[in-house]
């Protein structure tokens, strides 16, 4: 099995050889799909493993800095935990949907990408109503306007009615609602990407590159209420889920070479040791006087709103050594010890909204009681057990309260793959 196996699995049985055993002359003449899909089989677990890991980071890097901080991922390169999430949405969208698009036909895979799309946007909406509830409540009890000034709130208590509308057309966002407005867009252009990759993957991704290029040469942007922009342009972060699609669509297995290659696993050990050299600069005050002028002057910013191409290969860094040295069929994926990460990862779009009430949750703490060390360590460790404990609660729910559900279930297969049930 090569490298590139252990990540998509092996094409779906039997059709290569069904093919390839007729005789020229009955042979259909159609020209078949350029994608291929895995076996429907067992749960991809890293694809949970890696997304709860990101629902995690991302609740960490939320509250304010303390020591768990330091455990994140954004203190030793140039990505974060978003890299991870839209990359795994990516892929696992298209694994769900591509299936549905050559199985059923593009209207009706359409159909159903369309009603996680509406899923997605119920679910924030109903997280930008609970979220203002919760920072007004705690602004108007503790007398303390910093809070909702300091939340990104202040527009809406001055102008509600705008506010509301410009919320519901994805313009107006509190501080930490980004990541499902840039979701919402992304799987909305699915039903295309995955009409085009049907046909010509490669070529797909290559437009996916020039939109991306583009983007960066003409400041491409959706602009935000009441000023401003994204905080995650979709023009940009396009690239990193259309290449989770097409890796998804057999472009990693179309890769096994280069990623067995043992150049490219030097190479992303390289990058990732500069990278984790540049990040020292920032921390370490007599690092920066060994970095080269030039290299500083072409580098910075990184830039997150636009991902920068630093981060962008930093994550492909970090993905070529992951497949390299975390095989499909690791025994540890069964451990008791990653099966939190591996349930909050399979409930994600719940996970990440509970999240990001979590998150204020412990802020409010950490201004209102301590800030201390102690204190930063019981919120976050609290707040990763509390979603522990949910994703748990959604898990046995779907498992044993809603047997009537069981054929249905059957019948999608794995559609909480794609973000949620």
């Amino acid at each position: 099995m090569t490298i590139a196996d252990q990540v998509t699995g092996s094409t779906i049985a039997g059709t290569a050889t069904a093919v390839e055993a007729r005789p020229a002359e009955v042979r259909p003449r159609a020209a078949a799909p350029a994608i291929s899909l895995p076996a429907i089989g067992e749960r991809e677990l890293r694809l949970d493993l890696f997304r709860g890991l990101a629902l995690w980071l991302i609740f960490i890097d939320h509250l304010p800095a303390s020591l768990l901080t330091w455990f994140t991922i954004r203190n030793y390169g140039f990505s974060d935990a978003t890299e991870i999430f839209i990359f795994i949405s990516g892929y696992t969208a298209a694994f769900v949907y591509g299936r549905a698009m050559l199985e059923s036909g593009v209207v009706i895979a359409t159909a159903r990408i369309l009603r996680r799309v509406w899923q997605i946007y119920v679910a924030h909406v109903f997280l930008f109503t609970i979220f203002l509830a919760e920072i007004s409540y705690v602004a108007t009890s503790f007398e303390n306007p910093l809070y909702t000034e300091e939340m990104g709130i202040m527009d809406f208590l001055k102008q509600p009615d705008v506010t509301i509308v410009q919320a519901l057309l994805l313009r107006f966002r509190p501080v930490n609602m980004d990541v499902l407005p840039l979701y919402i867009v992304l799987m909305l252009a699915l039903p295309l990407i995955l009409w085009s990759m049907k046909w010509r993957p490669d070529v797909t991704l290559g437009l996916s590159v020039v939109l991306y290029a583009v983007t960066w040469e003409y400041d491409l942007y959706l602009s935000a209420y009441p000023n401003g922009f994204w905080a995650f342009n979709p023009f940009a972060w396009q690239l990193l889920f259309v290449f989770g699609a097409w890796c998804a669509l057999g472009g990693a297995r179309r890769m096994s070479r280069i990623l067995a290659s043992r150049v490219t696993m030097w190479i992303a050990i390289a990058y990732l040791v500069a990278a984790f050299y540049v990040t020292l600069t920032w921390y370490v005050p007599q690092v920066p006087h060994l970095m080269p002028k030039r290299l500083e002057q072409w580098m910075y910013p990184i830039d997150k709103t636009n991902l920068d191409v630093l981060r962008f290969t930093h994550f492909l860094a970090l993905a070529a050594l992951t497949v390299r040295f975390l095989p499909r069929d690791w025994s540890g994926l069964k451990s008791p010890w990653l099966r939190p990460l591996i349930l909050c990862g399979s409930h994600s779009l719940e996970i990440f909204c509970l999240g990001v009430f979590l998150a204020f949750a412990g802020h409010f703490i950490l201004a209102e009681v301590s800030g201390g060390p102690f204190m930063h360590a019981l919120i976050s460790l609290s707040g990763i057990l509390i979603m522990w404990g949910v994703a748990w609660v959604i898990s046995w729910y779907k498992r044993v309260a809603d047997k009537s559900g069981a054929k249905t279930k059957i019948a999608v297969g794995s559609a909480d793959m794609a973000g949620g049930g």
